[in-house]
């Protein structure tokens, strides 16, 4: 089974990095974006925590996109540490199209998928991330 949901994972991720390409995105990029429709000017800690990635990944993410003109990153009034992060008009009309994108890896990831077979990979896809989850992971030993 382990094999079987890699495959499953590289196969998705490489049909969606193609279609990001189109875009002029790389893979996770729409995930910070798609965070940023809705409430636009979040700061960087809340976007790593909503997007579930590592602190450098999404720096290096943001700044390829501010590079990008997908974004702008300004301190926040608040704490000048603190950085805020707002789409700008680009960035803002990225929403439908990625949208568009995402039905498109829908559409091609369920097309020999009947409706209930999609429900129940949905459901057990859920509950094997649930359990693997909740299982504890091993403690390193110290020396």
């Amino acid at each position: 089974m382990s094999y079987a949901i890699f495959q499953l994972a590289r196969a998705h991720r490489a049909c969606a990095a193609a279609l990001l390409r189109e875009m002029d995105l790389h893979p996770g990029q729409e995930l910070l974006l798609m965070q940023l429709f809705d409430p636009d000017g979040q700061t960087q800690s809340e976007l790593l925590e909503s997007v579930g990635l590592d602190h450098s990944t999404v720096s290096k993410s943001l700044r390829r996109m501010q590079d990008a003109g997908l974004l702008i990153r300004e301190p926040a009034e608040h704490d000048r540490r603190v950085m805020v992060v707002h789409l700008t008009d680009k960035g803002r009309a990225m929403r439908e199209p990625i949208a568009a994108l995402w039905r498109t890896l829908e559409e091609a990831s369920a097309r020999n998928l009947s409706e209930r077979q999609a429900t129940s990979f949905v459901d057990t896809a859920y509950a094997i991330t649930k359990a693997i989850n909740s299982r504890p992971l091993p403690r390193e030993e110290s020396t």
